[in-house]
């Protein structure tokens, strides 16, 4: 009498595989990244582990530290989704640093304007400025890949240098305040104008901004059908065309999103931290939410978490000086780390064959 088995269902790994591979080999990254970044103290003199211990009390270890992180998330949140729009259509734009510049100049430039009008509107009007601005910024990207054959990557990353140019012309020259002599900077948006904090902490409202973003990016992507396009162009552009869709204009709307946060984030570091246009404007959040974007792997629900990761650890930039004599810039040191890692790991996914072998085994 013949007997029958019950094999695995094949469809079993590959379901296996695409839950945990997104949570394994990010967490891996990070995990080689602290033992890599643990021999860099040694070598500079500095214990790994009583560096590792300084970098959680800066990031998480009371409410003042997590004021301190959770400001730096903001920018961070914001400025992912300039990465994470345009790869969920095969785009790899790293201009964010420059939307983030060209939003908060523009910001500037509204609330100087408009800054006889009532506060709330001159908000309004700031945080409109900042959106069209970056959003045109990175569209402009968006038209130069699509309509001329232009790199994306390599568009957007001089992009940055041009706003970064633009922003040190505009506060040196037009937007200048000759009152202010400790760095060519624009005049100051009215204190009234200045984003207010949430429930009397040292958090600003961009942290809302951050997370609303996020969420609202997540359920564009995932449900609805504008999110199945763009998901449908980064898989194949060659069958979203032959389907009907509009790759063009989707792509121009879609980097026009993408630039539109990264300008909101600008226009937060102005009218919640800094109060003008400078040099400070352009600290590398921008460029930081590049590794946010990565290690979320391109989900903006994630990149939430990530950046309050990653904000924690640039929060930590002074204690580890103090405390350990490491240059300031170390926490950049640690987080070229993590992003050289992130990118290996991509490499990664689909090689290890665990479950088929389980399969093959029984």
């Amino acid at each position: 009498m013949a007997t029958t088995t019950s094999p695995v269902s094949p469809s079993a790994p590959l379901r296996w595989r695409s839950s945990l591979e997104p949570i394994l080999l990010p967490f891996g990254a990070l995990l080689a990244s602290l033992v890599i970044f643990g021999l860099f103290c040694a070598v500079a003199g500095a214990n790994p582990f009583a560096v590792y211990g300084s970098i959680y009390r800066a990031a998480f270890g009371s409410w003042f530290s997590w004021q301190n992180t959770l400001q730096r998330a903001a920018p961070l949140m914001l400025a992912s989704l300039c990465t994470i729009l345009p790869a969920r259509m095969g785009l790899v734009i790293i201009g964010n640093e420059g939307a983030l510049v060209m939003g908060g100049v523009a910001a500037v430039a509204m609330g100087l304007w408009a800054g006889s009008l009532p506060p709330a509107v001159v908000v309004f009007l700031m945080a409109l400025a900042g959106i069209v601005a970056g959003g045109l910024w990175i569209m402009a990207v968006g038209a130069l890949r699509h309509y001329r054959g232009v790199n994306e990557t390599i568009s957007s990353l001089l992009m940055n240098y041009i706003a970064i140019a633009l922003m040190n012309h505009l506060v040196g020259g037009p937007l200048r305040d000759p009152s202010f002599l400790s760095k060519p900077s624009s005049f100051a948006i009215d204190e009234a104008n200045m984003l207010g904090r949430l429930f009397g902490t040292r958090i600003h409202f961009g942290l809302v901004y951050g997370i609303v973003a996020c969420l609202i990016a997540y359920i564009l992507i995932q449900r609805t059908t504008l999110g199945f396009s763009v998901r449908t162009v980064g898989g194949n552009p060659k069958v979203a065309r032959m389907v009907g869709i509009a790759v063009g204009k989707l792509t121009l709307l879609i980097t026009f999103l993408a630039g539109s946060c990264a300008g909101l984030a600008g226009m937060v570091e102005v009218a919640a931290v800094h109060g003008r246009a400078n040099e400070s404007l352009s600290v590398g959040y921008g460029y930081s939410g590049i590794l946010v974007a990565f290690i979320a792997r391109q989900n903006p629900a994630a990149a939430v978490v990530m950046a309050i990761l990653l904000g924690g650890i640039l929060a930590s930039g002074s204690i580890l000086q103090r405390s350990h004599n490491l240059p300031d810039a170390t926490v950049l040191v640690f987080q070229g780390i993590v992003f050289l890692l992130i990118l290996y790991s991509e490499s990664l996914y689909g090689r290890f064959d665990f479950f088929r072998d389980r399969e093959a085994g029984e």
